[in-house]
């Protein structure tokens, strides 16, 4: 598309598009609308808890009637509120098929019961002006993958412009060459989405890989892991290989694996994938003969999962009151009650014990993560009495170091090479062997293959039995502090 003709097609640009979702996906009216919304975003709150983290850069959202998917949506959406981007580029798909490439529709604007929300025309047409995007008329672009999305914008983010893209089948040099014009349109301060639901479980959807029983609920969850483990990797390739072996229906997985490649060639921080929330139909309805996976995902550099001074203060200080009332008291409980509005964040951590240098106890949880109020008294308890290598047959000494780590989500790699020693802590999956090293465990000089065989080592397997199984590898960061 050529810069005059893309500047002509901005001048037509003028007409409202209105979406044809309300009265039949949601409430038809203003008043409907917003108490639904109330309802789900009160709902997202008490299942996930109420800490929200800064600076999303993408996510990846599903796109069901908001009675079925709204609560996960919402979880998300909470972190846009706070985010309050400027733009927001929806990469959304068209459930009919056929198309390919990506086309950006013919409009200035979107109409819903909430009202109007804005296209950032400009940008749409500055996305056109290259061979990738094309801008095609208003009635080859609706799809309710992007339009399910507008009334939870228009409600937290209502200032934002949006860049509605209805990403096709593209090749791999194409979505490349798409996913480095997106990286340089993206500005510090836009949010990118990816618009997809994950398993389509049942006769109606010709997906059926294992029958309906007791069990349903937990092949479905550790199915949909999987994509999301992929997808935490950032690396597009190796979330389309696990979409191919195992099967898995994630309808979205062209705006996804578009998003990934985008975000891979973005600069600054790293960038680490948190599940927000999870859910599926078959939960809701409580009939899983036909079920669609529901999930919430947000990408965030790793500066959003740290603490500042006060709180690391603060934490060490619960820690510090829990062994007193230990020492005090015989009794395993929290000696300290905080007030921090970082306390009800749930977060991977580890509570690590020295004596005179020497680790006399150090115990963490990474999955099914309390708040941190509940986390940190918790770990360091565990780590003062359940750890094997705690001290015998003496009181809990005065003297005793305690050290914090605060992790960052898995990041799913494919082996030793992406392990940066010194920064990366390395988590492995395998069969029904576990282990885990945080990063200061590696010693100067280390190799990532060294690093890795040490995590064999404390697993209990050899190297060749992961290599030969489906065993997952994470690395992940950590934020240390002591006192």
């Amino acid at each position: 598309m050529s810069r005059a003709f893309a500047r002509a097609a901005g001048e037509r640009m003028a007409a409202a598009h209105v979406s044809p979702y309300g009265g039949v996906w949601y409430p038809p009216h203003e008043r409907s609308l917003n108490a639904l919304l109330d309802e789900l975003f009160e709902t997202s709150c008490r299942r996930t808890g109420p800490h929200i983290l800064p600076g999303v850069v993408a996510m990846i959202l599903p796109h069901a009637a908001p009675r079925y998917s709204g609560t996960v949506a919402a979880a998300a959406y909470r972190h846009v509120q706070l985010a309050r981007p400027e733009r927001v580029f929806i990469l959304g798909f068209s459930h009919a098929g056929g198309q390919r490439g990506i086309a950006i529709p013919n409009i200035s604007r979107y109409r819903t019961p909430l009202g109007e929300m804005a296209v950032d025309v400009a940008g749409a047409q500055a996305l056109c002006s290259t061979t990738v995007f094309r801008m095609v008329s208003e009635r080859e672009a609706c799809d309710h993958s992007v339009e399910i999305q507008l009334p939870f914008l228009q409600r937290v983010a209502p200032a934002a412009r949006v860049i509605p893209l209805y990403v096709g089948r593209m090749a791999e040099p194409e979505r490349t060459a798409a996913a480095e014009i997106l990286a340089r349109a993206w500005r510090e301060g836009d949010i990118l989405l990816a618009s997809s639901d994950l398993t389509h479980y049942g006769p109606r959807f010709g997906y059926v890989p294992f029958s309906v029983d007791f069990q349903i609920a937990a092949r479905l969850r550790e199915l949909d892991r999987s994509v999301l483990a992929a997808a935490s990797s950032v690396d597009c390739e190796q979330f389309l290989e696990t979409l191919c072996q195992s099967g898995a229906t994630a309808c979205g997985y062209q705006p996804i694996s578009l998003l990934l490649r985008t975000l891979s060639l973005m600069g600054g921080e790293d960038i680490f994938q948190d599940e927000l929330d999870y859910q599926t139909s078959g939960e809701i309805t409580g009939d899983f003969h036909e079920s669609v996976s529901y999930a919430a995902t947000g990408y965030f550099r790793r500066s959003a999962f740290e603490v500042n001074q006060l709180e690391q203060h603060e934490l060490l200080l619960a820690a510090h009151a829990t062994l007193d009332r230990l020492r005090q008291t015989g009794a395993r409980e929290h000696g300290s009650s905080l007030n921090l509005s970082v306390l009800t964040r749930r977060a991977p951590v580890f509570v690590t014990l020295r004596y005179h240098g020497r680790v006399v106890g150090c115990v963490g949880r990474v999955f099914h993560c309390l708040p941190l109020a509940e986390a940190i008294p918790q770990m360091t308890l565990s780590a003062a009495l359940d750890d094997p290598r705690r001290l015998q047959d003496q009181s809990i000494p005065r003297d005793l170091e305690i050290e914090i780590s605060l992790l960052t989500p898995m990041k799913l790699v494919r082996g030793a090479d992406a392990i940066q020693t010194g920064r990366d802590g390395v988590y492995l999956e395998c069969g029904s062997q576990r282990a885990l090293l945080l990063p200061q465990v590696a010693r100067p000089g280390w190799s990532g293959a060294a690093f890795l065989d040490l995590l064999f080592k404390k697993a209990g397997i050899e190297a060749r039995a992961y290599h030969d199984s489906e065993g997952r590898l994470c690395i992940f960061q950590a934020q240390v502090f002591r006192g």
